[in-house]
């Protein structure tokens, strides 16, 4: 999130003024005030179809024949769910598909994949959802909350763009940003 909102200070600047309401300046983030951050939510929906903690996907085995759409896949066998190729099909999310547009995500998840919720699973779906789900992405709503609370960040003009792909997508040199107190 802090790389995106590095790039597109208008959506740090919205994300800021949505805290602001909520925590105000001082108070200190709480359970109850991050269910209320719509537009943070937004914008960490988007990071996570952008950037999917999980790179290559998931391996499901097939306990009995299914028709899975226009394929029929027997019994024993293993089929990969390939999510960062699902996440960036612009079937599913429009020819901006590339683009950060956390707006996508405004009417829910059903309206921002074309009304198939399934298509977005950043850390998994239904009994296989990571157990950690809401935990990593509260913890990450409280973390920006209380950064953009006190500070402005823009990305370093000697940041390389390398994400690199080990056990989740993480940036290879690293995210070197310009942090000013405000």
């Amino acid at each position: 999130m802090i790389l995106l909102l590095s790039i597109h200070q208008d959506w740090q600047e919205k994300a800021r003024k949505e805290v602001f309401s909520v925590f105000g300046r001082d108070k200190t983030p709480d359970a109850d005030g991050i269910t209320r951050l719509k537009l943070m939510g937004m914008i960490m929906n988007e990071t996570l179809r952008l950037y999917s903690p999980v790179y290559s996907g998931f391996m499901r085995d097939v306990d009995k024949d299914i028709r899975l759409g226009k394929f029929d896949l027997p019994a024993s066998v293993q089929f990969h769910i390939p999510i960062m190729a699902i996440h960036h099909d612009p079937d599913i999310w429009g020819e901006d598909v590339n683009l950060f547009k956390p707006e996508r995500f405004s009417e829910g998840i059903a309206k921002a994949t074309n009304n198939n919720p399934t298509a977005f699973m950043p850390f998994g779906m239904g009994p296989h959802i990571c157990a950690g789900f809401n935990f990593a992405t509260n913890e990450a709503k409280i973390t920006i909350a209380m950064i953009l609370q006190r500070f402005t960040f823009s990305l370093s003009p000697g940041y390389v763009h390398s994400p690199f792909p080990f056990l989740a997508v993480r940036p290879e040199k690293g995210v070197q940003v310009i942090i000013n107190a405000l």
